[in-house]
C-alpha cells in the first residue's frame, strides 16, 4: 500500500488543489465528500458518529464507505479482543512488535528515531487491518507518580513536541492515521474521569498544548482524542474552547475527534462543542442526537460537519480488506530492529563509580538478582498492552551477550506485587505474590540472593516497578522502590560491594538508598521486545550508553512542584476509575461511579519539572537531560547570532574517548532583565550526534524566534518580549558547558 502522503499528493494533483499545510491534505476530497453527505439520510449520518464494535465505528455499506478500525495502543498494535470487550479473542495471528514505551522513546532524544518508531507502528497497523492508532500519548509528565508516565514522552513540551511530530509523520507516511491523546491536561490517573483541571491560559498554551499543536500543525495528525477530565469546568469531549476555538479554529485541524472510551457525557454538549465519534455506545451520539436534530436543537449542518471530518480521514486512509489483513505476522524483522535501536539509545547510565561499567573481562561469574530480571512487561496493567512474539528479558539478554566462559547465576530475591490485578491474574493466594507493596523480603528468597552474590565477581541487581504498579487507571502513592528492594540491595552489599543496579520502570523512582550500595545505576525502562539484548550490549561495552532522562528524578517526591504547592494529591478520591468501571470489571469488579466534584489546581503554572527545580534552586537527584557515557565529550568554540527569524548557534563537539559514542547536545535559553515572568531556563533545541573515537564535529542548532514568545493573557495572543537572551549549551539541564548571549530586537 502506498504511503498516505503519496496518495494525497496524487489526488491533489488530479484535483488541481493547493496544499498549504499538512492539514490541507485532508480536504482534497471535500467535493466528493460533500456529494456523499448530500446523498445520506440523517440516520445514516448519525450511524457514523458512534462505535460499531469496541474497536470500530461504522462506515456506510450502501455507499461503499468502509468502517473505521482502531488500534490500541501507542507502543504496539494490541491483540484482537472480542467485539464488545477487552477480553482477548484468542487469535494466533495477532502478535505484534512490542516497541519501547513512551518514556523510553523520549530518553533517546531523537526525532529521527521517533519517525522510525512511528513508521514501524504504521506498517504493523496496516498488516493488522487497522486504520487509526490510538496514540501517541503525548501528555506532559507533571507528576512523578503518574500511572501513565511510561506512555508519555516528557516533562518538557519542546522535547515531547519534537518526538510527537516524528512519531506522527512516521505512522501517517505508512498509511495509518494517528489519534494523538489525551487532549488535554490529562496529567493524573487519580480521579481522571471526574477531575476538573483549573489552569491559566498561559500555562496551558506554553506547556500542555505544545506537543498537540506541533503534531497537528507540523505533522498533520488526522485524529485527536479528547481527555476524560474537565478543563476549567467543561469536559474535554464537549469543550468549546479546546476543540472548536483552539484545535479547529486556531490550529486549523481538519480531521476527526474520537472520545476516550466512555468519555462522552451528553448529547448536546458533545454535538455542539466539537466531538465527532462517541466511543463506545450510541446513547449520546445516536438516537438521542437524531431526536435533537428533529426537535431543532441541533442543526443538521452540525452532523454534516462531523461526517465530513470522519470521511476526510476515511478517504485519506486506504481501507485494508478483511481478507488481506492478518495474513502475515505483523512483527517484521525491520520493526524488531527499530525496537532494538530505540532500546539501545534509550538506556540511561546514571552512575558509574570506579568505571565498573562496562563489565571487565576479568569478571568470570555474575550473579543476576531480582525478579525484574525475568519479568516481562509487554502486557499487563489496566490499559494497552502487546501480544509480543517474544520478549528478551534482562537475564536472557545478559546470557545472550556474555563472553564465553562467563558463568551467570540468578536469584529472584523479591516477590511480585500485583495489587488490584491479583484477582485478575489468579495471584491473590500465590506464595510468589506480595500482599503489600512495601512488604519486607521473604527470608528464604533473600538468603538465596545473598548466597549467590557472595560467590560472584559482580552483582547485577535488577529492581524497579512493574505494570501492576505503574498502570493506567491509578497513580502510585510514592516513588519508593517496592517489595523490600532497598533492604535487598543493602544485604547484597554486605557480602559483595561490586553492585550494578538496573532500574526497570516507566517513570522515576527514589534511588536514595539504592545509590548508597550501588557502584553503578542504570535506568533500563520498559524497553520493548529487544530490551534485554540492548541492555546487555551496553553492560558489556559493545555500545556506549547514550540515553538522557526525559524527566527529573527528585531527591524526594515532596520536592516536585504539584506536591510542594499542595496541588496533589487532591483530598477527595472518586471510587474506582472511569475506564475500569465500564470496561475492566474483570480487574476492578462492579463499582458505581459517584459524581463527586474534584478540582486539580495547577498553581505552579509553567514551572513543571526542571523549570520548577531550577527556578526554585532546589537540588535534584538526577536532572532533566542527564545521562552518562563511557566516554567524555568536549564542547568548544560556541558562536551565536540572532536575526528576526531565528537564533543560530554553532559549536564543536569532540569525543575524547576511545570508543564510538553518541552525545545529545542540549540548548537552553534564559532571559536577562525580563519584565515578564519566566522559568530560570527552558529547552529550545537539541541534537543527537554520533561521533567516532577522537572525532570532532561542528554542530549547528537553530531556535525560531517564534519559539521564544509567551502567551499574553491580556491580548489573548502570542507576544515576543525583546531583549537579551542567554544561551546555555550543555549535556544536561544542570551540566552547562558553554554560554553565549544574543539580543532579540
Amino acid at each position: 500500500m502506498k504511503p498516505i502522503y503519496f496518495l494525497s499528493i496524487m489526488v491533489c494533483l488530479a484535483a488541481s488543489c493547493t496544499v498549504q499545510t499538512p492539514q490541507d491534505r485532508l480536504t482534497v476530497n471535500d467535493e466528493k465528500i460533500n456529494e456523499l453527505i448530500a446523498s445520506m439520510s440523517l440516520d445514516e449520518k448519525v450511524q457514523m458518529l458512534h462505535s460499531k464494535t469496541n474497536m470500530s465505528s461504522a462506515g456506510n455499506e450502501r455507499l461503499g464507505i468502509a468502517d473505521m478500525n482502531y488500534a490500541d495502543g501507542p507502543f504496539g498494535i494490541r491483540e484482537e479482543g472480542v467485539p464488545n470487550g477487552f477480553t482477548p479473542a484468542g487469535w494466533t495471528t495477532d502478535s505484534a512488535t512490542f516497541f519501547p514505551t513512551g518514556s523510553a522513546l523520549a530518553a533517546t532524544w531523537s526525532e529521527e528515531l521517533a519517525y522510525k518508531y512511528g513508521s514501524g507502528m504504521g506498517k504493523e497497523a496496516r498488516l493488522r487491518g487497522k486504520d487509526i492508532i490510538l496514540g501517541p500519548a503525548i501528555n506532559i509528565q507533571r507528576l512523578p507518580v503518574c500511572g501513565r508516565s511510561y506512555e508519555y514522552l516528557s516533562e518538557d513540551p519542546f522535547l515531547a513536541a519534537r518526538l510527537a511530530v516524528g512519531y506522527t509523520k512516521g505512522s501517517q507516511d505508512m498509511g495509518t492515521a494517528v489519534c494523538i491523546k489525551h487532549f488535554a491536561l490529562n496529567n493524573q490517573e487519580t480521579n481522571r474521569g471526574t477531575v476538573n483541571v483549573i489552569c491559566d491560559e498561559r500555562t496551558m498554551r506554553e506547556i500542555y498544548f505544545k506537543p498537540f499543536e506541533a503534531a497537528v500543525k507540523e505533522a498533520g495528525a488526522m485524529a485527536v482524542m479528547p481527555a476524560y477530565n474537565k478543563i476549567n469546568g467543561d469536559y474535554c469531549s464537549e469543550n468549546e474552547y479546546l476543540l472548536n476555538e483552539v484545535l479547529r479554529g486556531e490550529w486549523g485541524f481538519k480531521g476527526m475527534t474520537v472520545s476516550d472510551w466512555g468519555g462522552t457525557h451528553s448529547t448536546m454538549g458533545a454535538a455542539l462543542h466539537g466531538l465527532d465519534v462517541q466511543m463506545t455506545g450510541d446513547h449520546y451520539l445516536g438516537p438521542a442526537l437524531i431526536d435533537s436534530v428533529k426537535a431543532g436543537k441541533v442543526p443538521e449542518e452540525v452532523v454534516d460537519a462531523k461526517v465530513r471530518e470522519i470521511l476526510r480521514v476515511r478517504f485519506a486512509i486506504e481501507p485494508v480488506p478483511a481478507d488481506v489483513a492478518n495474513q502475515a505476522t505483523a512483527s517484521q524483522p525491520e520493526s524488531r530492529q527499530t525496537a532494538y535501536e530505540v532500546a539501545s539509545k534509550a538506556v540511561v547510565l546514571l552512575k558509574n563509580q570506579n568505571k565498573i561499567l562496562p563489565i571487565s573481562k576479568d569478571v568470570k561469574k555474575i550473579a543476576v538478582i531480582g525478579r525484574n530480571a525475568v519479568a516481562t512487561v509487554a502486557s499487563g496493567g489496566m490499559g494497552a498492552g502487546v501480544k509480543a512474539p517474544y520478549e528478551i528479558t534482562p537475564l536472557q539478554g545478559i546470557k545472550n551477550k556474555a563472553p564465553e566462559g562467563v558463568e551467570i547465576t540468578y536469584a529472584q530475591a523479591y516477590k511480585n506485587y500485583a495489587g488490584m490485578f491479583a484477582r485478575w491474574f489468579g495471584l491473590a493466594d500465590s506464595p510468589d505474590n506480595a500482599a503489600e507493596i512495601n512488604e519486607s523480603p521473604d527470608p528464604a528468597m533473600l538468603a538465596e540472593a545473598v548466597e549467590k552474590a557472595k560467590d560472584a565477581d559482580l552483582v547485577i541487581f535488577v529492581c524497579g516497578t512493574n505494570k501492576n504498579i505503574e498502570t493506567e487507571g491509578s497513580d502510585r502513592q510514592t516513588i519508593d522502590l517496592p517489595v523490600g528492594q532497598n533492604e535487598i540491595v543493602k544485604a547484597l552489599s554486605e557480602v559483595n560491594p561490586k553492585i550494578v543496579s538496573i532500574i526497570i520502570s516507566g517513570g522515576p523512582c527514589d534511588v536514595q538508598e539504592l545509590d548508597k550500595y550501588s557502584q553503578a545505576i542504570v535506568q533500563g525502562w520498559w524497553n520493548g521486545l529487544e530490551g534485554g539484548n540492548a541492555l546487555a550490549d551496553i553492560l558489556f561495552g559493545n555500545i556506549a550508553p547514550s540515553g538522557k532522562l526525559p524527566f527529573t528524578f527528585p531527591i524526594k517526591l515532596e520536592d516536585s512542584p504539584a506536591y510542594a504547592m499542595g496541588n496533589f494529591p487532591q483530598k477527595v478520591e472518586v471510587l474506582g476509575d472511569m475506564f475500569g468501571n465500564q470496561y475492566r470489571k474483570d480487574i476492578q469488579g462492579q463499582r458505581m461511579m459517584r459524581n463527586i466534584k474534584v478540582d486539580a489546581y495547577y498553581t505552579e503554572g509553567p514551572l513543571v519539572g526542571y523549570r520548577w527545580f531550577d527556578t526554585k534552586n532546589l537540588p535534584v537527584k538526577y536532572a532533566f537531560g542527564y545521562g552518562l557515557s563511557y566516554v567524555d565529550f568536549k564542547y568548544s568554540d560556541i558562536k551565536a547570532s540572532a536575526s528576526k527569524k531565528a537564533i543560530k548557534v554553532s559549536f564543536n563537539l569532540t569525543n575524547t574517548g576511545d570508543m564510538d559514542a553518541d552525545e545529545v547536545a542540549q540548548l537552553y535559553v534564559s532571559r536577562i532583565d525580563a519584565t515578564v515572568s519566566w522559568p530560570a531556563k527552558e529547552l529550545k533545541a537539541f541534537k543527537r550526534v554520533s561521533l567516532a573515537a577522537g572525532q570532532t564535529q561542528k554542530v549547528e542548532l537553530s531556535i525560531p524566534v517564534s519559539e521564544l514568545q509567551y502567551w499574553d493573557e491580556q491580548t489573548k495572543d502570542w507576544t515576543l518580549e525583546k531583549g537579551q537572551i542567554k544561551l546555555l549549551l550543555g549535556s544536561a539541564s544542570d551540566d552547562i558547558r558553554l554560554e553565549s548571549t544574543v539580543e532579540i530586537k
